[in-house]
């Protein structure tokens, strides 16, 4: 299959994806109930849409195409009113949350889709681990070289997406030490980690079809990359956030995406280079083990600095940008949780701390899920 041509699109546009948790009432364990959620989702006229997952206990939500943070929520905030009432209808909960605290992987049901089924058949108990849940934001590019541009130029800020969304500390009854645990499950398939160093389509298109005669790859689906071109959609699509445990704060992270990519689009700050991949995976490991107390280093200068000062200084140059596209309260959202290194993995912390029992905490998170920040 060769490469498809890279669909024009609106250059900043926006859209997001948010796999969402299933759980009983009982002993809040991740329950079977995704074919019963979309059927009652489909009684509601929302935008986006809402989709299986790869095992039964989980479902993704996305929304239309967006212009800004603010829509975003907009459009997030039905969809997540309509899960509340279509799960309680249930009796289950619907939480946010990277990995669930206690789940046994071996518990899960494949969800019975050709794909999915597929995957099984090939990754084998791989694919019941990857019952976790990701927020992937999609920002449109110009044309296809720019893209690239944009995915390897976004590739210095990954260990800021991975600490301000990490909300995975807890697996399968453990606290990992990591705030991040979930990026673990995603680094055990081949085809994960960075994209490949190229600036124009031409040249990615001469790597996906040496890939694809190699049998390995048959499509863009196969590759599971931190951030990925998703030319259909005219993209780039950054996966490695956890899902946070609220829509507020997703569509912030988002916010702080568009803004970085209006940032490289009307300054073009720096040319990226293949070097620049020397401390990605150090940066990255160190993103999720420790969140915002992280150490980052610049690819660029070499330099030493912790992340949550490299984050502030980041947003700081950007605030220009979020008041022209609207972000400024995503911006202050994020900003105030930085400022007090604060994130969603540190709150599930707190709340197993004060009550020693993991279920209390996925319910919790569940009435967390359903009530908006304010």
């Amino acid at each position: 299959m060769p490469l498809e041509p890279f669909t024009s699109s609106k250059a900043l546009s926006l859209g997001v994806e948010l796999e969402l948790q299933l759980v009983n009432t009982h002993d809040y364990d991740l329950a079977p109930y995704a074919e019963d959620m979309l059927r009652g989702m489909a009684q509601f006229d929302l935008p986006g849409s809402v989709v299986p997952e790869m095992t039964s206990s989980m479902i993704e939500i996305s929304t239309d195409v967006c212009h800004s943070a603010e829509e975003v929520l907009t459009q997030l905030t039905p969809i997540r009113d309509a899960l509340v009432k279509t799960a309680d209808k249930l009796n289950i909960a619907v939480l946010g949350g990277g990995t669930h605290a206690f789940q046994q992987w071996h518990e899960r049901r494949i969800y019975d889709k050709p794909r999915f089924q597929e995957l099984s058949q090939l990754y084998g108990y791989l694919s019941k681990q990857f019952t976790i849940f990701g927020q992937h934001v999609h920002v449109g590019c110009p044309d296809a070289d720019s893209a690239l541009l944009m995915l390897h130029r976004m590739s210095r800020y990954i260990p800021h997406f991975i600490a301000l969304s990490a909300s995975s500390p807890f697996v399968q009854g453990q606290d990992t030490a990591f705030d991040s645990a979930r990026l673990n499950s995603v680094f055990a398939f081949p085809l994960s980690g960075r994209a490949p160093f190229t600036l124009s389509w031409k040249e990615f298109g001469h790597y996906f079809e040496r890939m694809t005669r190699t049998g390995v790859v048959k499509s863009m689906k196969d590759f599971y990359w931190d951030i990925r071109p998703k030319p259909e959609y005219g993209t780039i699509e950054i996966r490695v956030f956890d899902t946070p445990l609220t829509v507020e704060r997703a569509a912030a992270l988002a916010g702080y995406v568009q803004a970085l990519a209006s940032y490289f689009l009307q300054e073009q700050p720096f040319m990226p280079s293949e070097d620049d991949y020397l401390v990605y995976t150090y940066n990255r490991f160190q993103a999720c083990r420790f969140g915002l107390e992280a150490v980052y280093v610049d690819p660029a200068t070499g330099d030493h600095l912790p992340l949550r000062e490299h984050i502030l200084r980041t947003m700081t140059l950007l605030e220009s940008h979020a008041a022209t596209l609207d972000a400024t309260r995503a911006f202050a959202r994020l900003r105030t949780s930085v400022e007090a290194s604060q994130n969603d993995a540190r709150w599930l912390r707190e709340r197993q701390g004060k009550e020693r029992l993991l279920a209390e905490v996925v319910r919790q998170a569940g009435m967390r899920f359903r009530a908006s920040e304010g």
